[in-house]
């Protein structure tokens, strides 16, 4: 591996790369004026802009902003990043403007950097302040010793379920094991009814149940990256979902969420979730669910992790911003000060909170909802506190969730089991990481 350093890598490698990882335009000067040198703080009054699609994200900045005279911060709403946010923040970097600030996917953030879209935090302090914020929260915007991005939410994996069918009427519980998963599947499917059920094209399930079995599918080494997706961690998730598929035990023609998913949860015909912590607001609105639902711990395998980690948002520097130091200052205080969290949570409806300690007042207390369940502190507490923190996402995670979606649908047909797709798929990014001119290797 000699093409490209890590830096230059996560530097940028023009439009041919973004239009790979990210099918964007790439800025024709990766990294803008933010490229080199270290910006200092104006000594004057400074107005901050903000790209999201957070819902009622200026509220949380009017807190920010009333507290202060020397910083001001103004946001506007975007489109979701898959749904023309991404090309909107990237096409405007490359027109060598856009905004201070950019909610980006976590898993977005790598190809980001690849594209020169981001300013290094690493050069303004970040690593001093990286104490503050979840350590689960923080290794999903460090790729090597840089820091691209600061981490907004995060969404730990729980498992959110029908109490009332499962325990009152049927009198079981939910699983703590993946083996008791696969039992209990097989119980209620013979009932008549589904415990889960996955959208056939979504390639985020195998990956939150990789992250928590342990695997590292990508790892940054030298002058470029490992890719190892049939480790003993990724084959026995392969193995296990591979199982679970043969025997039907699982539903697989519409995902949570969906219009008849609250159809047939709200029937009491689909008894669970497993998702990210943000699915308790979705499970919320449920019809006729309120009082009858809980949460438990993800299902675990005995040598594996609590949980997996399955959406969340980053709110990055963007490469031509002038005034980095005040951003990071105000994301700083959004993502770890009681207040910001706070404010985050009640106006824009967040999913884990990214600070170190402390998970917002209102999670703090039993949900009427959850069976009068104190579940933030009770579940997610830990399943955030033990995630896999060595875990790096890809620069080209777009591509790489669209293969993994294609090859849930080969999964979920007979077409080609998940031991095999993990393989293929392992070949296939290496193959596109090279024609991007990333130095990636297979694991041997």
């Amino acid at each position: 591996m000699s093409r490209f350093s890590r830096r230059s890598a996560l530097a940028g490698s023009g439009a041919a790369a973004l239009a790979a990882a990210a099918a964007a335009c790439a800025p024709p000067n990766p990294g803008g004026v933010n490229a080199e040198a270290t910006i200092p703080a104006a000594d004057g009054p400074v107005t901050l802009t903000y790209w999201a699609w957070l819902k009622d994200l200026q509220k949380v900045a009017d807190v920010f902003n009333a507290s202060q005279d020397r910083i001001r911060v103004e946001t506007t709403w975007i489109p979701g990043g898959n749904d023309g946010g991404y090309a909107k923040i990237l096409s405007a970097v490359a027109a060598g403007g856009g905004p201070d600030i950019a909610q980006v996917e976590l898993r977005s953030v790598p190809e980001f950097a690849l594209a020169g879209a981001l300013v290094d935090l690493t050069r303004y302090g970040f690593a001093d302040q990286e104490s503050a914020f979840d350590p689960g929260a923080v290794s999903q915007i460090k790729v090597g010793d840089a820091y691209w991005a600061v981490p907004q939410d995060t969404g730990p994996v729980g498992t959110f379920y029908n109490r009332e069918v499962l325990e009152g009427e049927m009198g079981l519980q939910a699983p703590a094991t993946w083996q008791e998963f696969h039992e209990l599947a097989g119980t209620v499917a013979e009932a008549g009814k589904q415990l889960i059920t996955l959208d056939p094209g979504d390639g985020s399930h195998p990956v939150a149940w990789a992250m928590q079995s342990g695997a590292q599918w990508f790892t940054p080494e030298g002058d470029g990256w490992i890719v190892n997706m049939t480790d003993d961690a990724s084959m026995r998730v392969a193995e296990f979902w591979d199982g679970i598929l043969a025997e039907k035990l699982v539903g697989t023609g519409y995902g949570a969420f969906s219009t008849p998913w609250y159809a047939a949860a709200g029937a009491g015909d689909v008894l669970a979730s497993i998702s990210g912590s943000w699915s308790d607001a979705l499970i919320q609105t449920t019809p006729g669910a309120e009082g009858k639902w809980a949460v438990a711990p993800m299902p675990r395998w005995e040598d594996g992790f609590a949980s997996g980690a399955h959406g969340g948002s980053s709110a990055a520097v963007l490469s031509n911003s002038a005034h980095p130091a005040e951003a990071l200052e105000f994301l700083t205080w959004m993502c770890t000060d009681p207040v910001g969290i706070d404010a985050m949570i009640e106006n824009s409806g967040i999913g884990w909170s990214p600070a170190a300690d402390y998970i917002g007042e209102v999670r703090q207390e039993p949900s009427e909802f959850f069976s009068g369940q104190n579940y933030n502190e009770e579940v997610f507490v830990p399943m955030a506190e033990g995630q896999n923190l060595e875990w790096t996402w890809a620069p080209l995670m777009q591509r790489v969730m669209a293969i993994l979606g294609d090859g849930m649908n080969g999964a979920i047909t007979g077409e080609v089991p998940l031991t095999d797709m993990f393989a293929e798929t392992q070949a296939e990014i290496v193959r596109i990481m090279r024609e991007i001119g990333l130095d990636a290797e297979e694991a041997r």
